[in-house]
This record gives C-alpha cells, structure tokens and sequence, in this order.
C-alpha cells in the first residue's frame, strides 16, 4: 500500500480519479459498511489500480484482464459494474473464490 515506484503512476491515480468521478455521477455510492476507514473516498486496491493501468496503457475497447491472489470486496466488485458500464471495456477478474466477467454493467457472477 503506498508504493508509488512505477513510472506511470501519476497517469494511474489521474485515471482513478477520473473514473472516480464518472461512477458518482452514473450514481455509484459506495457501501459504506464494508469501510474500515471512515475518510474513504475511493480507495486503491490492488484490483482499481490493476483496472486503471489496463485502462491507460490499452487501447480503447480492448478488454482488461485482472489475477487476485485474494476475494475482491464488495466495493470492488460493484465499482468494477460501473467502470464496465462508462468505459464500454469488458473486465475480467480472477480472483481467490471466483472468475468475474463484466460487461456493460453486469457481473458474470450474479453478484454473488
């Protein structure tokens, strides 16, 4: 967590907070219960960073395909829906439980 050694970071976190912004306004609140930190705002797990990398260093329309050693949360997964949805990108992710396939706003998993 912090780590901010690789070379494109700054256009990373810019993505971040780009689509930070898109999902507020196509209406994605996050669900606050599943926060420890009470000054979330969008956090950076390794799967949003893993998503915004995809999303500068392709091309559009390209799909992005994400490996998680570990469950991805709630809040994840649901930015993931929305991300999918504003960006028009497929998102594949693997992670420990599951294989999550999202497209135009829905998860292949049924929200599980």
């Amino acid at each position: 967590v912090g780590d901010t050694s690789h070379p494109q970071m700054n256009e990373i976190h810019g993505m971040l907070k780009e689509l930070s912004r898109e999902i507020a306004d196509a209406g994605y609140v996050p669900n606050t219960h599943l926060i420890l930190q009470k000054d979330f705002v969008f956090c950076h797990h390794s799967e949003k960073l893993a998503m915004a990398f995809g999303l500068v260093s392709t091309a559009a329309g390209m799909p992005i395909r994400i490996v998680k050693n570990l469950r991805v949360c709630g809040n994840c997964h649901t930015t993931m829906k929305f991300i999918s949805k504003i960006t028009g990108r497929e998102i594949f992710v693997r992670d420990a439980s599951r294989f999550h396939h999202f497209k135009a706003g829905v998860c292949s998993c049924g929200d599980y």
